[in-house]
């Protein structure tokens, strides 16, 4: 069975739940106790379909190959307390990796007043908007290409948050992540300013900012390895391992100054989100420092006339409101320049147009077509990519 017949299968499942009599928004993933304490599962699934072309390199073979597979499998599960504390965990089968891994705690439960909440465990690292918004809630099927260079990820330490009417802040620590890379300290922090914070109406403007100072290990094979930074970036198409621009392995790394920009604004059914990413490598001794920068923006039109909803700093899925769900309309730009002295890790800039329908609260299908170009090394390749996604979440 081909991708399509699978996409037709997927639609037709999701499609005849709204003939059934039970309530698809209202699935029994959690559990609360008498005491108020509450156990929940999640899961993300999500399978993609790339199909590339105009790809061909001089020597007549392409660039890039169709296909088609599993982008995400993740499971978790959480337990909380309202008001109080809350735990959880997250793991992606499809990459064989944890995600987020935490215990968090309230401050107003200590002290009686609201002083933010602290968290310890692995996260999202501050620097990069389209980064810290949850996987499941990508407005494309891939994160924008300056996001995906200078974004760090997540990483293993302790962060807190605070929210207040008109401001957001986040400031973290952390060392290293439960793959076991990363080593080093990262400091980094995020601050917002919502002006602007109602349903439906919504301005976000926030810088963030991070330094990180990779260091000298060992692993596991009693080997040294010597810190190193590396900027590169997907054309947009998550099944690919093919980067168009990359900066190689920077070797030596001295520290990581990461910068971003951001801003969201939500007007009923409009959108426009952008945000402008830089990160700066020092290098020991007399090796060259590089710095790698890009943005992007895109713009967002609900056909169905919802808002993109907006909470703790970031935006989330749609949640239709009529019988057949959600259309939502994109444009994207990104750009992303990792030429820089002697090093030439190229330059990319992209076109995506996309399509979601949210079905409900817990099926998404999303659709994107992408104009990629590239030159790096004098060596121009400019792709087209057109690609789906089926979504299952709870």
């Amino acid at each position: 069975m081909n991708w399509l017949h699978r996409a037709g299968a997927i639609l037709l499942v999701a499609a005849s739940g709204h003939a059934l009599a039970w309530d698809r928004n209202n699935w029994p993933t959690r559990i609360t106790f008498k005491d108020g304490t509450e156990l929940a599962a999640s899961l993300s699934f999500q399978y993609d379909a790339n199909r590339f072309s105009n790809d061909t390199l001089p020597d007549g073979s392409h660039r890039f190959e169709d296909d088609e597979g599993l982008r995400r499998r993740e499971f978790g599960f959480s337990v909380r307390k309202r008001g109080v504390w809350d735990a959880g965990a997250v793991y992606d089968f499809q990459a064989e990796q944890f995600l987020d891994v935490y215990a968090r705690v309230q401050t107003k439960a200590l002290f009686g007043q609201d002083f933010g909440a602290l968290r310890v465990g692995q996260s999202k690292t501050p620097v990069g908007f389209e980064g810290v918004t949850s996987s499941r809630a990508t407005s494309f099927l891939e994160t924008a290409l300056p996001t995906q260079a200078i974004h760090a990820n997540r990483r293993i330490g302790i962060d807190w948050a605070l929210e207040r009417r008109h401001w957001i802040i986040n400031l973290g620590y952390y060392d290293g992540d439960l793959a076991g890379d990363n080593d080093g300290p990262t400091t980094g922090g995020r601050v917002a300013w919502t002006p602007i914070k109602a349903e439906g109406n919504v301005l976000h403007l926030g810088v963030a900012a991070s330094r990180e100072s990779p260091q000298r290990t060992t692993n596991g094979r009693g080997q040294p390895v010597v810190p190193a930074a590396r900027f590169r970036a997907r054309p947009e198409a998550g099944l690919t391992d093919v980067r168009l621009v990359d900066s190689g392995a920077l070797t030596r790394a001295d520290d990581i100054d990461r910068v971003g920009l951001e801003a969201l604004w939500i007007a009923g059914p409009w959108s426009v989100q952008g945000e402008y990413l830089s990160a700066r490598a020092s290098r020991e001794a007399d090796l060259p420092a590089f710095r790698a920068e890009g943005f992007y923006v895109f713009g967002s039109w609900v056909v169905t006339g919802e808002s993109r909803p907006y909470s703790n700093g970031n935006s989330g899925n749609l949640k239709p409101k009529g019988r057949y769900g959600a259309v939502e309309l994109l444009l994207r730009y990104s750009e992303l320049d990792l030429d820089d002295g002697v090093i030439r890790g190229g330059h990319g800039r992209n076109w995506t147009l996309g399509l979601n329908w949210y079905l409900d609260t817990h099926f998404k299908i999303q659709a994107n077509l992408v104009h990629a170009r590239s030159d790096r090394n004098g060596l121009a390749l400019d792709p087209r990519i057109a690609q789906a996604r089926f979504q299952v979440i709870f």
